[in-house]
């Protein structure tokens, strides 16, 4: 994920060309000539040949090549507009046309295509319209089609939606008519070119090193964590950072819908979703991968993110044998996030007691961390909360980090900080207990 400094996402200076072209208005007539040229390349050129010669030398051969139809043409375009129709069909043939600059662009975090004529771009937290646009309806389709099957998925009438991913690991979910009232829908969640860390995620303001240190502490001790947040809040980016602190010489399964993780250990099972074919079969899910992992001899499983039934068998995996598991959810607040895997546990018909299901929640999780995106686009880690076990029919929790938010500066940046709460976890002598030391000034003592 990029994005600004104080942030979950790590922002690295834009080359001025990536930019300046995302900036660029196109005009009718660059869209005319680049349409016309493009059909006459196709003609000329043996587009199936390229990936045969090496991208380098394909794109040099559909430069000299458009520019000599160009110059064939007596195309009446100023020597700005020839470069830019060159470079728009290039993109067009080598890569994802009017998204090639947004890609190139390492400030934008997010891309978004509201149809063919309107793009949004996520820089620094905030959304802008840029000006640049697909031709046509039939162009961004042929875009789409492009990237998804590129990942073996398919997107028509009959599958108007579909989770892909691009060559970098972004992810990428596109809606096409009838679902998608006014033109398709492109949704580009940009994958991080720069790899963090946890120092990294200090020095933006992310976290407090006493943070740092505990969520260390907590992963080397085997602590079973759920990261919680809104979408865009940065939960996979922690998940990715705090999963770097599993020693090397673990076994470790990851199972993600779409791959993200970039674990640098060097035992690691990655398993993926899949979704079901034309014919409505083949589907497994995570649910599927995580009954499948358990035979697998996992040390660790890191689930990139709950979203069904796979919490249930999350949670016995957790209670049995496979501490120091990882996993993300969407949900506002450390108490939601708990709700939530009660209802998703729900959603696999089977019937468990209220006090029993709760029981096995606080069993298996340890810490929550909740992590959230401000309104200045910054991502913080909000609240750390540890459980505690059961009061009645009641999960306990008790907060060991909270943000504490004390308004707006003159550039509406929130101004705030993570602060220890006082309370010592009741894991400080668990770990202490396993020879992982923390210093008890941390929590404020």
């Amino acid at each position: 994920m990029a994005n600004s400094s104080n942030s979950l996402k790590a922002t690295t200076k834009a080359e001025p060309a990536a930019n300046d072209a995302a900036n660029e208005t196109i005009s009718d007539q660059e869209l005319e000539w680049k349409q016309k040229i493009t059909d006459k390349l196709l003609d000329v050129l043996d587009l199936s040949l390229i990936e045969s010669i090496g991208e380098e030398k394909a794109r040099i051969e559909i430069r000299e090549v458009v520019n000599r139809l160009l110059a064939e043409e007596s195309a009446p375009l100023s020597l700005r507009q020839r470069q830019s129709v060159i470079k728009l069909i290039e993109d067009d043939v080598m890569g994802l046309g009017p998204l090639e600059p947004l890609l190139a662009d390492k400030t934008v975090s997010d891309i978004l295509v509201n149809g063919y004529d309107t793009i949004y771009v996520e820089r620094r937290g905030l959304l802008e319209r840029t000006n640049l646009r697909f031709s046509d309806h039939r162009h961004l389709m042929n875009t789409i089609d492009r990237i998804v099957s590129a990942v073996g998925r398919r997107i028509d009438e009959s599958s108007p939606m579909v989770d892909a991913r691009l060559k970098d690991g972004s992810r990428v979910n596109a809606v096409i008519p009838p679902l998608a009232l006014d033109g398709a829908m492109l949704s580009i969640r940009r994958f991080a070119v720069e790899r963090l860390d946890m120092e990294k995620l200090v020095e933006f303001g992310t976290a407090t090193p006493e943070v740092a240190k505990v969520l260390s502490a907590v992963v080397h001790g085997r602590l079973n964590v759920l990261v919680s947040g809104g979408t865009g809040a940065g939960k996979t980016t922690l998940l990715n950072i705090m999963s770097g602190y599993i020693p090397a010489v673990e076994r470790i399964l990851t199972i993600e819908d779409s791959a993200e993780l970039q674990l640098q250990q060097p035992h690691v099972v990655r398993l993926e979703t899949r979704p079901a074919n034309v014919e409505g079969k083949g589907e497994v899910t995570a649910r599927d991968l995580v009954r499948n992992g358990l035979r697998m001899r996992p040390e660790r499983i890191i689930i990139g993110e709950v979203r069904g039934g796979e919490a249930l068998d999350m949670l016995q995996a957790m209670n049995t044998g496979h501490d120091g598991s990882l996993t993300t959810i969407h949900a506002n607040t450390p108490r939601d996030a708990l709700g939530r895997v009660e209802n998703m546990v729900s959603m696999t018909g089977i019937q468990f007691p209220t006090k029993a299901l709760r029981a096995q929640i606080a069993s298996a999780i340890n810490v929550v961390v909740q992590v959230a995106r401000l309104e200045d686009g910054k991502r913080k880690i909000v609240s750390v909360q540890e459980i505690n076990g059961m009061e009645g029919e009641i999960i306990t929790m008790s907060e060991i980090f909270s943000y504490q938010r004390e308004g707006m500066d003159e550039n509406n940046n929130v101004i705030g900080e993570l602060r220890s709460t006082g309370i010592v976890p009741g894991f400080y002598r668990e770990l202490q207990r396993k020879g992982i030391d923390i210093p008890i000034e941390l929590f404020g003592q």
